[in-house]
């Protein structure tokens, strides 16, 4: 049979292509092939042309590839070539290691887009890719828009991350996320994403995890949730090219010594600034530095230069992390300028939105919801102020106590009318809880008695003793001992948005009146009025100020300490029984001055609600409230009974 060149040929592609799964290539670094065979297509790239992985992407894109790393988080800005280290690992995935992939994105659309945009794209561009896509430009079975196999048996899925369909029935070695953090945090309530998607890999003989994305809300952010399961946080530290010390960089900031720093007058002439020596670095002197950087793993101290060896901090070779995660933001990249940083921040300062974006986009960080109106523990001890232990203006005196492992701590709030009020008295006494001693020493703080400066002999109106832990028959005695409806146990409510207090109408089987206390509620009141300003000039003058909180200038009650407990926690949004909600935290930090303050103002409202307290009415300032002459000069619901 006599075959013509044509035939000839066509018959020696299908031999080549048949031997394509027997062949074995000469092993390379994800970088190493990516820099002989990558290719940057014009319809998604800002320049077309071959691909030269740049001195910062080293690290990344070989632990894309590393069959040693099991799971790699990338929390990274804008502007950092990403999706093309992304679509570099695929390629390299697909052709060197043939391997199976699935690559996830948020949704059906972003991933179809995806598809269309970079995935066939890069087929079409990369020679060693397109010999694997015979059906390449035809309606072929295994050319699809979500699915593409490849002549070597291999395939790549891009499906959107919503359906939770999407993540079965496929046996995959990689799977990526692609803008993790906009994926549903429960996937039609079968679970999170990533948990979902990496039981496809547990059956792969070299599983990989690949989860990416622009970090969005604190707190709830999913990238930022991946990145704290693993116990290795890299960035990219470089020396200064003037004193040689290592560092990452920052963006600084106004109060800030050191990071990114312009002239106000001409702000795209920014610079960068030192933080070992204060030297002054042009972006190029910096970008130059980037080829001797380490990425140095903020918890544990080892480190690495290209994603392939790895080092502890004393530089011995250690075993290859299973899991780790690169944080990488747009001040590294050379595709833009710290003087455009700057611009998109001037554009952005004002805008509580545009700010978000400029955190999330540029700066690669999670944006704090509460950051624009955060309290700062710094500002309320900068206006504390001098005044009388128990202020002119205050008409009842109102106590919490928080009860903790080995001590008890209270405070006790002055309250006047508009809710005005004033830290008064703090007590922390250390002991056993279960002790009589202690409890001797916390009932003689129960019964101590303040002096208004008008001769008025004041005791507290009502406290709120926190009841939960492991002393809640200690409080309880405590509570029968003192007074049943002065000493009142409370217990915090589990659900959002309950009352600050709703003290029963009857008692329990120990014979107290166990209230809940709503703290979401008490702590969304509190940070509201932490937040409204001081008048010095009105609060010299005895004028009220509805709402205001007044610390006093004494450290023995209110010191740093203090000031900070009580601006400890923040607002995070959850996921609780597959509703989106908020709960206050207090992320480990010491929160029992807030707590106490929570309790005296539950004291309050049961006092308001249940025994017709008015402060309004009974203002100091007010002739026309005050009782006669007759009045016992020791004021107290309690002591009157």
């Amino acid at each position: 049979m006599n075959l013509s060149t044509p035939q000839i040929d066509e018959l020696a592609g299908a031999i080549r292509l048949g031997l394509v799964p027997l062949s074995r290539p000469v092993p390379m670094t994800p970088v190493e092939w990516a820099d002989e065979n990558f290719y940057l297509s014009s319809e998604s790239s800002y320049q077309e042309g071959r691909w030269e992985t740049l001195p910062f992407q080293i690290a990344i894109l070989n632990a894309m590839g590393n069959d040693e790393i099991r799971t790699v988080n990338v929390i990274k800005s804008a502007r950092v070539g990403y999706s093309k280290m992304l679509l570099a690992a695929s390629a390299y995935q697909i052709e060197h290691k043939r391997r199976n992939i699935l690559l996830l994105l948020p949704t059906d659309g972003a991933a179809a887009g995806f598809m269309k945009a970079h995935v066939e794209t890069m087929i079409r561009d990369v020679p060693s890719i397109y010999a694997l896509a015979p059906w390449y430009g035809k309606k072929h079975r295994d050319n699809t828009l979500d699915t593409k196999r490849f002549s070597h048996s291999k395939q790549l899925w891009c499906l959107g991350g919503a359906a939770a369909k999407n993540y079965r029935e496929k046996s995959v070695d990689t799977i990526i996320y692609d803008e993790l953090a906009a994926f549903e945090p429960d996937v039609e309530k079968e679970g999170s994403p990533t948990f979902l998607g990496d039981v496809r890999i547990q059956g792969s003989t070299f599983p990989k995890s690949i989860r990416g994305s622009t970090p969005k809300i604190k707190g709830t952010c999913q990238i930022e949730a991946a990145a704290s399961e693993s116990p290795h946080l890299f960035r990219l530290h470089v020396p200064c090219p003037h004193c040689q010390a290592e560092q990452f960089l920052k963006w600084g900031g106004k109060d800030c010594s050191f990071g990114i720093k312009w002239d106000p007058e001409s702000p795209v002439s920014a610079w960068y600034v030192c933080e070992h020596n204060g030297c002054v670095v042009q972006q190029h002197e910096m970008q130059d530095q980037h080829a001797k950087g380490r990425w140095i793993c903020e918890k544990t101290g080892i480190w690495t230069r290209d994603g392939l060896d790895y080092f502890n901090a004393e530089g011995d070779v250690i075993p290859t992390p299973d899991s780790l995660t690169f944080h990488i933001w747009t001040a590294y990249s050379p595709f833009t300028t710290w003087g455009r940083v700057v611009l998109d921040f001037y554009k952005a300062k004002d805008d509580r939105n545009k700010l978000k974006t400029f955190i999330n986009t540029t700066l690669g960080e999670t944006f704090d919801e509460d950051e624009g109106d955060k309290v700062e523990w710094e500002t309320l001890y900068g206006r504390r102020e001098v005044f009388p232990q128990i202020p002119a203006r205050a008409v009842a005196l109102m106590g919490g106590i928080d009860t903790q492992d080995d001590r008890y701590e209270g405070r006790v709030w002055a309250f006047g009318a508009g809710e005005e009020k004033w830290l008064v008295h703090r007590f922390i006494l250390h002991g056993d809880p279960a002790s009589e001693e202690l409890r001797r020493k916390v009932g003689l703080e129960i019964h101590r008695q303040f002096t208004r400066p008008d001769g008025l002999v004041m005791k507290v109106e009502r406290w709120c003793w926190d009841s939960g832990g492991h002393y809640t028959d200690e409080v309880y005695a405590e509570s029968r001992k003192h007074g049943i409806t002065w000493v009142i146990p409370i217990r915090g409510a589990n659900t959002y948005g309950k009352p600050i207090a709703n003290m029963p109408r009857t008692r329990t089987k120990a014979g107290v009146y166990l209230t809940e206390v709503g703290t979401d509620n008490a702590k969304e009141l509190i940070y509201s009025r932490l937040r409204l300003p001081i008048d010095t000039a009105r609060s010299q003058a005895g004028d009220m100020q509805p709402g205001a909180i007044h610390f006093p200038a004494n450290d023995d009650i209110c010191d740093e300490s203090e000031l900070k407990q009580l601006t400890a926690e923040t607002k995070r949004l959850k996921i609780a029984g597959g509703q989106r909600v908020y709960r206050w935290e207090a992320n480990g930090k010491r929160n029992e001055a807030l707590d106490c303050l929570v309790y005296a103002l539950a004291a309050l409202r049961i006092s308001q609600q249940r025994f017709g307290l008015n402060l309004d009415a009974i203002d100091p300032g007010n002739p026309d409230t005050q009782p006669n002459d007759e009045r016992p000069r020791v004021q107290s619901s309690y002591w009157r009974k």
